[in-house]
C-alpha cells in the first residue's frame, strides 16, 4: 500500500455513522466473516489459543449478558486490570455492549494509583487477572468498588458474594445480548493521563474515537482498511492492556478494520519476540523505539527469516540508527508516528513516504494539525519550534474530562487543543520532535511526569530536594534522572543510591524510579523558586553527548 499523499488530503472525509459503536462493529465482522482469525494467543509457558470473530462476538455478548444479571449498565464505570489476554477483546466488547465506559489500568500501577482512578470516576466494577486480585484487595474498603469479576479464576468459588469467576460467569449464557442503543457519541472510556503536573486526568473519549483510528490510523499508519485482503497477514502490537497504545492498534485498527492479530502475554526479550515473529508469520509490527533498538542488538539479525511488510513505531522519536540497521536487516524501514492518549495519531510517517530519520512524518490527512508560537496562536515558520495543535472542533480529539468542566475550560478555551508538545517544521512539511512543554519525560515509550517522582522522592528521609528530567540512553530513549539535594546528615554514596532507587520502586510504577541519582548541593531555580528543569536536561544532553 502506497500513498498519493496531496490526493488523501484532498479529498479526505470523515465518514462517522452517528450509530457507530465498537460492539456493532465487531456484530458485523463476525456476520460477514465469523470464522476469521480475530486473535492469536501464546503466553511465556507455551500456552495457545484462538478466536475467530464470531468468537469474540459470542463471548462478549455472553459477558455483556452476565454484567446486566449484576446490575451493570449505561455509563457505569468498568475498569479492567490483566495482562494481554486471549479474552481481553471479549470483556471489553462486553462491557460496551451494556453501555458502561471502560476505565483500562496498568499492571504497573500501585494499589493507591487504582484507587485514585476508582474514586476519581467513581468505578464500582472492576475487571482484574487473578495473578493481580492483590492490587485490588486492599482498596475496596475505601473505594466504590463492589463488583469484582476475576479472569483466569476457572471454577474457583469465592467466599465473597461479590467475587465472580469470568469463566463461570460466561458459561452456559446466551451468545445474543440486547443492549441500549449505542452511537458514535455516546461515551466509551476514560483514559486516564500520567499526572504531568499533577494527578492523572480523566481524559473522555467516546464510541467514535475508535472510528477515527479507523480513519487515521489504519490506512495512514499501518497501511491496511477494511477492503484489505487479510488471509496472508497477522497484525502485532506489543503494547499492553492497559496503556491508550491497546486502543490506538488492537482495538482501533485491528478489531475495527477486521484485521487477524497476533497478541503475546510475555515481558519483552529481544531475541524471544524475534522468533515469535518468525515462528507466527507476523507481516505487520508496531513496538516502541526501545524494542526496536533492542532488536538490533541482537547477533546475526538478518539471520531471522521475517516475513515483515511493514513496521510501525510510537511512543517517542525513533533515532536513525535502528531504522537503518532494522531496514537493512529485514528490508523494512520503521515509520515513526506521533499522537497522544487524547488523539488520534496526528502526525505519520505513511505507506509509501520517503522515511527521513528522526522525522514522525507529516500531519495526517482530515486534521489540520500545525505548530503555534507557545505565547500565541500565530504559526511559526519552517524550522521554527512550535508547539503541536489541533483544531478544537477536530474529531480527532478527545471530549474533555470526565466530569471535570475546570479542566475543560482550562483545555478548550482557544480555538486550538495544544498537546504540550513541541516541534519544528523543515520546508518538507515533515515534523521533528523538540521536546516537551511541561517537562514530561518519555522512556521507553512512558510518559512520565516530573512532579510524581519528585514528590515521591522528597518523602524520603534522606532527600530535601530533589529535580526528575530527561537523561539520554542509548537502549530506552531517556531514563529518568534525579538530581537530589540532601536532608542534614546524609552523604551521597551508591549504598543511598540503592537504597532511594529501591524506595522509589515501592513508591511508583517501576518505569517511573530514578535509574541515574546525582547528588547536588543546590538545584537551579527561576526568580520565584521554580525549578529550571531545562538546565538540568541541558546538562544531561552534554554529558551523554546529545
Amino acid at each position: 500500500m502506497s500513498l498519493d499523499y496531496e490526493r488523501e488530503r484532498e479529498t479526505f472525509e470523515w465518514a462517522i455513522p452517528d450509530e457507530y459503536n465498537i460492539p456493532a462493529v465487531v456484530e458485523d465482522h463476525a456476520d460477514s466473516f465469523g470464522d476469521r482469525l480475530a486473535v492469536r494467543f501464546r503466553d511465556e509457558e507455551g500456552g495457545e489459543a484462538e478466536r475467530t470473530y464470531a468468537d469474540v462476538r459470542d463471548d462478549a455478548n455472553r459477558f455483556a449478558n452476565a454484567l446486566a444479571d449484576l446490575g451493570v449498565g449505561a455509563g457505569d464505570r468498568v475498569m479492567h486490570l490483566f495482562p494481554r489476554h486471549p479474552d481481553a477483546f471479549a470483556v471489553q466488547v462486553g462491557a460496551l455492549a451494556r453501555g458502561a465506559l471502560l476505565v483500562p489500568c496498568s499492571a504497573m500501577l500501585k494499589p493507591k494509583d487504582l484507587a485514585f482512578r476508582a474514586n476519581d470516576c467513581e468505578a464500582e466494577t472492576v475487571v482484574v487477572h487473578e495473578d493481580l486480585t492483590e492490587m485490588v484487595e486492599p482498596i475496596l474498603d475505601e473505594t466504590p468498588l463492589s463488583r469484582v469479576v476475576v479472569l483466569d479464576a476457572g471454577g474457583d468459588e469465592f467466599a465473597d458474594p461479590n467475587w465472580h469467576s469470568f469463566e463461570q460467569l460466561v458459561a452456559g449464557r446466551d451468545a445474543d445480548h440486547e443492549g441500549p442503543d449505542l452511537g458514535a457519541d455516546d461515551p466509551m472510556s476514560i483514559n486516564y493521563t500520567s499526572g504531568t503536573t499533577g494527578q492523572p486526568k480523566p481524559v473522555l473519549h467516546r464510541h467514535r474515537w475508535l472510528r477515527c483510528f479507523e480513519l487515521i490510523n489504519a490506512p495512514y499508519w499501518w497501511g491496511v482498511t477494511q477492503d484489505s485482503d487479510f488471509s496472508d497477514e497477522l497484525l502485532w502490537a506489543t503494547t499492553g492492556t492497559g496503556w491508550a497504545k491497546w486502543f490506538w492498534s488492537p482495538v482501533g485498527v485491528a478489531l475495527t478494520t477486521g484485521a487477524p492479530q497476533f497478541v503475546y502475554e510475555g515481558e519483552f526479550d529481544a531475541e524471544t519476540f524475534l522468533d515469535l515473529m518468525d515462528e507466527e508469520g507476523v507481516t505487520r509490527l508496531c513496538a516502541v523505539p526501545t524494542q526496536y533498538r533492542m532488536f538490533t542488538q541482537v547477533d546475526r539479525l538478518a539471520d531471522y527469516d521475517l516475513e515483515l511488510t511493514e513496521a510501525v513505531s510510537a511512543g517517542e522519536p525513533l533515532n536513525r540508527e535502528p531504522i537503518q540497521e532494522f531496514e537493512d536487516a529485514f528490508g523494512v524501514t520503521p515509520r515513526d508516528g506521533y499522537g497522544q492518549t487524547e488523539t488520534v495519531a496526528l502526525v505519520t510517517n505513511y505507506p509509501g513516504i520517503d522515511v527521513k530519520p528522526g522525522s514522525m512524518g507529516k500531519p495526517v490527512p482530515g486534521i489540520d494539525v500545525t505548530l503555534l508560537d507557545t505565547q500565541d496562536e500565530e504559526a511559526v515558520e519552517p524550522g521554527e519550534t512550535g508547539e503541536i495543535a489541533v483544531p478544537v472542533e477536530s474529531p480527532a480529539i478527545f471530549d474533555g474530562y470526565y466530569e471535570k468542566p475546570q479542566l475543560d475550560e482550562k483545555t478548550f478555551h482557544g480555538d486550538y487543543y495544544r498537546t504540550g508538545d513541541l516541534a519544528r517544521k523543515d520546508e518538507d512539511g515533515y515534523f521533528f520532535f523538540e521536546g516537551r512543554a511541561d517537562d514530561i519525560i518519555i522512556s521507553s515509550g512512558y510518559r512520565i511526569g516530573p512532579f510524581e517522582v519528585e514528590d515521591a522522592l522528597v518523602g524520603h528521609e534522606a532527600v530535601a530536594e530533589a529535580a526528575a528530567v530527561a537523561s539520554p540512553h542509548d537502549e530506552r530513549g531517556n531514563v529518568v534522572k534525579a538530581y537530589v539535594v540532601l536532608a542534614d546528615g546524609y552523604d551521597g554514596n551508591d549504598d543511598l543510591t540503592d537504597e532511594l532507587q529501591d524506595y522509589m520502586k515501592e513508591q511508583t510504577a517501576p518505569y517511573k524510579y530514578p535509574r541515574r541519582i546525582e547528588y547536588v548541593d543546590e538545584l537551579p531555580t527561576t526568580s520565584s523558586g521554580k525549578i529550571r528543569r531545562i538546565e538540568l536536561r541541558e546538562e544531561e544532553r552534554e554529558k551523554f553527548g546529545e
